[in-house]
């Protein structure tokens, strides 16, 4: 399966950081991955004009469930898809912890994604007192369990495993955790989606880096990786990205 390597730039940048769009544009032609990255809602009109004529794709962090409505400060699907976004990060471990949103919530932002025709990147992930009580997966299976819609393809979902606790914090777990966690995803995947299941891309997220990226790439059912402040500068993303295979 082809890697992907999506960018998550957080509440960071300004027009100026287009430069490093523009950097990342130059890199897609001799990528042997898929690239994404997802800028602030400011920042996205102007990434999808500077991404056109490459194979860099532009996605959003967020969005609402409902299309329209008495939502202030709130970002439809529709409008993401209307400005060019093609994917959109949904329960992220920093939205469930800062803006309490919960499985219910993810769910319906990711039917209203499937809706406009984007494709959800579903996050999930335990916490460092989940991991240590060894409920790890169970945790996990219950986010996908309430976080996936009905009708989610390979085409239409990806799903993000991100250990809270790994967070931009420098820990990253061992290579049989990864994969422990990664296997349980796929096998849920697959009994609850079929063949489908089998083709939903699963990416690691938490502390990726070009210094450790080809190790966990190389692991089973890793097809790629959600980063986070790494992927702010594009020399640093570009190591990430040459490390897929």
């Amino acid at each position: 399966m082809r890697k992907l390597i999506a960018g998550n730039w957080k509440m960071n940048g300004l027009i100026s950081s287009q430069a490093e769009i523009e950097a990342l544009r130059g890199l897609t032609g001799e990528a042997t991955c898929d690239i994404v990255v997802c800028p602030p809602f400011t920042l996205i009109d102007r990434a999808v004009e500077r991404a056109k004529d490459s194979n860099l794709v532009i996605g959003a962090q967020d969005c609402h469930a409902q299309q329209s409505g008495a939502h202030t400060g709130d970002v439809s699907a529709e409008m993401l898809a209307d400005i060019g976004a093609r994917y959109v990060i949904l329960g992220h471990s920093e939205r469930r912890v800062s803006y309490g949103e919960d499985d219910e919530i993810v769910h319906a932002k990711a039917v209203a994604a499937h809706r406009a025709g984007l494709i959800a990147i579903v996050c999930v992930g335990e916490t460092r007192h989940e991991r240590d009580e060894g409920r790890a997966i169970e945790v996990v299976g219950e986010q996908l369990a309430e976080s996936i819609p009905e009708g989610a393809t390979g085409a239409n979902l990806i799903i993000a495993y991100e250990p809270v606790w790994a967070i931009g914090t420098g820990l990253v777990p061992t290579n049989k955790q990864i994969e422990e966690v990664h296997a349980a995803i796929r096998h849920m995947l697959e009994e609850w989606l079929g063949d489908d299941g089998h083709s939903v891309k699963i990416l690691y997220g938490g502390s990726v880096k070009a210094s450790n990226a080809a190790a966990i790439f190389g692991l089973r059912n890793v097809d790629g990786a959600l980063v986070g402040g790494a992927s702010l500068k594009a020399s640093e993303f570009a190591g990430i990205i040459s490390a897929a295979f």
